[in-house]
């Protein structure tokens, strides 16, 4: 199983092609998008490439493949546009015996944690900047932004496999590994 995660695309029909051609290398089976996917919301500068109508087209060409998470700046009128369901808050996923448990990150979050048990992932992304760490029992993973990095941050994504996680930039050199986290089963 490998699966790409990538969050805050805001918008960017450049940075989406780019996503979606690095899906493709990877070969990665799924892609988890954590929100944020066509509108750059009011406290973002627009990103290079912004063109929501162009990005539209990218991420519909591979619906068959995208389970997504609903971002603070995603809303009614973008799931009319996008051929795979956006709308949710959360995404739970088994891996063996952990638990993956995907959200956008502005209502969930490390300060106001759903009720997991330890040992579970932790996927979110709105603050922009990666982050790939074990606290309080759980192991938090934010992608950053495919559009918008922050906190000196590069564009980038994330990559996991076999229970190990990669921070990956959208040029495609691996930027952070971790341990094996998950087990599948």
């Amino acid at each position: 199983m490998k699966w790409m995660i990538a969050s805050d695309i805001h918008g960017s029909a450049y940075f989406g092609a780019k996503l979606a051609d690095r899906f493709e290398k990877e070969g990665a089976q799924r892609l988890i998008l954590l929100g944020d996917l066509l509108y750059h919301g009011p406290r973002n500068d627009l990103p290079e490439g912004y063109a929501p109508k162009e990005l539209i087209p990218i991420l519909n060409g591979l619906k068959d493949r995208i389970f997504c998470v609903r971002g603070n700046c995603d809303s009614e009128v973008d799931q009319m546009v996008l051929e795979f369901p956006i709308l949710s808050d959360y995404a739970v996923f088994a891996v063996g015996d952990t638990i993956l448990y995907a959200t956008h990150g502005h209502i969930f979050h490390e300060g106001h944690m759903p009720p997991l048990k330890k040992g579970s992932c932790f996927l979110y992304g709105h603050t922009h900047i990666p982050e790939m760490k074990e606290k309080d029992g759980y192991l938090f993973l934010n992608p950053g932004s495919v559009s918008i990095p922050k906190g000196g941050s590069e564009n980038s994504y994330m990559i996991f496999e076999d229970g190990i996680v990669r921070l990956v930039s959208l040029d495609g050199r691996t930027l952070m590994e971790s341990g094996k986290y998950c087990t599948e089963q």
